[in-house]
């Protein structure tokens, strides 16, 4: 009981602490956008709630923490335009000039879109400074091992082959390998291969196989084959090099969420695996016993989370404005209050249902959740 409660105790800080980075980075984008364009900002708060501490800038901003830690807003000066004539009559041309609703269509959609952006660009940056400081785990996508009776076998491959495409998608690292067969469980699969001097093409269907990691079941492909133990390096890279490395490294976790999403809605993945805030939690508690390298991987791969998921288009998320502006650019007027309200309310009965689907997947699949079973 009482290393159960250390663990809690650890998994507990590290999300707290992560948590309150990635929100910090997403509302300082919002807030950096607002000031760029003009917009008064009233409070910056990292989490909900009653107000623990803060102090007020110079410019007017109140920064301040908050009694519930989960999450953060920025409230900008008139953020709604005033509904009825008297409540206009009493805002001077000064509160016009910086209030958000008064602001052009594009400096509107920029403010919103650049709390996402922060956190892609802090995922990058992240992960150049290790690219930097520790380099880039390298491994040759050659085979070292071919197992008995795998997919990797009954598709024709051999020990000594090397990697070139696979579906098309250039190979240069066992690492990105792993990651296509993972994503590819019974499908067919295109692998264009060097053996000796010659350039063969292949057919091979991964086996699906299920794997458990931080508690969650789900089917994965596997080709199985193995590298060689000796053949992992890291690759340092000069500064420039590493955000580049690190750019390509985000674009492609981005898409590889974006995949598995995709394949939740359409039934090709279980829901099982979508994890909430106790499952945040626990992985945060282990990333942090693992050590500090691999908390700040973690804390890169939950940055590119965040910002996919506000980018999504659902009402009282970011993508949801955007959303709302894109019709206002076509239309070429504001959506109006009602529709804004009736989208705003079943966006917030969506958030509230996902939210409670995966703290039931997390109680379920976590100790937590075994202790009441």
């Amino acid at each position: 009981m009482i290393e159960y409660l250390y663990n809690f105790s650890i998994s507990l800080v590290a999300f707290l602490v992560v948590l309150s980075v990635l929100v910090y980075v997403h509302e300082l984008g919002h807030y950096l956008a607002a000031r760029q364009c003009g917009v008064r900002v009233e409070i910056f708060s990292i989490g909900f709630g009653p107000e623990i501490c803060g102090r007020t800038a110079s410019n007017g901003t109140r920064w301040k923490f908050s009694a519930v830690p989960f999450g953060g807003y920025v409230k900008m000066f008139g953020e709604q335009a005033p509904i009825d004539g008297r409540e206009a009559e009493q805002v001077n041309a000064s509160d016009i000039k910086e209030s958000f609703y008064n602001k052009p269509l594009r400096q509107r959609a920029w403010i919103v879109f650049a709390g996402p952006l922060a956190n892609f660009i802090f995922a990058i940056l992240i992960l150049g400074g290790l690219f930097v400081a520790l380099g880039e785990p390298h491994t040759p996508p050659s085979i070292s091992t071919v197992q008995s009776g795998s997919a990797a076998e009954r598709g024709g491959l051999k020990p000594g082959d090397v990697f070139l495409k696979i579906d098309g998608e250039k190979i240069s690292r066992f690492e990105e390998l792993r990651r296509l067969v993972q994503l590819s469980p019974n499908r067919e699969l295109s692998i264009l291969i060097k053996r000796d001097d010659r350039t063969i093409r292949l057919s091979v269907t991964p086996d699906a196989v299920e794997e458990t990691r931080f508690g969650t079941s789900r089917l994965v492909g596997r080709l199985g084959v193995g590298r060689g133990t000796s053949d992992l390096t890291f690759v340092k890279y000069d500064p420039f090099t590493a955000i580049y490395k690190a750019s390509i490294q985000t674009a492609k976790m981005a898409r590889d969420m974006l995949v598995a999403v995709g394949e939740i809605i359409f039934g090709e993945r279980t829901a099982k695996e979508l994890g909430g805030p106790i499952k945040i939690a626990q992985i945060s508690g282990e990333m942090a016993q693992a050590g500090l390298v691999m908390l700040i991987q973690f804390a890169a791969i939950l940055s590119i989370n965040l910002g996919l998921i506000n980018l999504f288009p659902i009402p009282l998320l970011d993508g949801g404005h955007l959303m709302f502006y894109l019709v206002e650019g076509v239309r070429r007027k504001p959506v109006g209050q009602k529709a804004m309200t009736v989208s705003l309310n079943i966006g917030l009965i969506l958030i509230l249902a996902l939210t409670i689907f995966v703290t039931w997947n997390d109680l379920v699949q976590s100790s937590l959740g075994r202790l009441f079973q």
